[in-house]
């Protein structure tokens, strides 16, 4: 791969990370609710899923799910009734006092990690457009001659900018939470959270699977 095409796929790609969706929804809400850390370490998860599903379409099974109607309508209705459901959770949590809140944390043990990944994980993989982009984006830059390599170093590329992508809304949410500090405050992050959640469901559930 030459420099030049390198360095245009740089741009192109942060731009994807850097998208606001369901993963980057909950970096948010986990960076609001456990801190920048926990949110970090939970997106291991996500990171997993994105570096299977580069796998599958560096190996070429991208273009089935492509051309599988069938298969991109089960991963997508799973996927949007997963969103869904957590949206639903978000709008039924409670949202107690900042002291209620310190004293919960200070007596509770720390939140389930495993959970945490495993929901991250089961976002980004119930959302069969994200292989779409491994399929149809990097293949702009592979070279035909190199293929194996560059296609390794775009999928590096990508999850280390999804890295990036992760630790700045997780930010983001941490700093919420201290200018949101106050049950009235934080009820309606979490409402408007759950609200953002449940509709990336819904427009999930309605996308179309690209034609092949």
């Amino acid at each position: 791969m030459t420099l030049s095409a390198y360095l245009l796929f740089l741009p192109a790609c942060f731009a994807i990370n850097m998208a606001f969706g369901p993963n980057n929804l909950l970096s948010v809400t986990n960076g609001a609710k456990h801190g920048v850390s926990p949110a970090v370490i939970a997106a291991s998860g996500r990171l997993v899923a994105f570096a299977i599903m580069i796998a599958i379409a560096g190996l070429g099974m991208g273009a089935v799910l492509v051309a599988s109607e069938l298969a991109f309508d089960v991963i997508k209705y799973i996927g949007a009734a997963y969103l869904v459901w957590i949206g639903v959770r978000l709008l039924r949590a409670p949202a107690p006092t900042a002291e209620v809140q310190q004293a919960r944390d200070a007596a509770s043990a720390p939140p389930s990690m495993r959970a945490l990944v495993r929901q991250e994980f089961t976002v980004a993989a119930g959302n069969p457009k994200a292989i779409l982009v491994f399929t149809a984006f990097f293949p702009q830059f592979v070279v035909p001659g190199a293929y194996a390599s560059s296609y390794v170093l775009l999928g590096l590329t990508f999850l280390v900018f999804e890295l990036v992508a992760i630790a700045l809304y997780a930010l983001l949410g941490a700093r919420m939470r201290r200018l949101a500090n106050g049950s009235r405050a934080m009820r309606w992050f979490n409402r408007v959270s759950g609200s953002m959640m449940v509709g990336f469901g819904l427009i999930l559930a309605f996308t179309r699977r690209p034609a092949a």
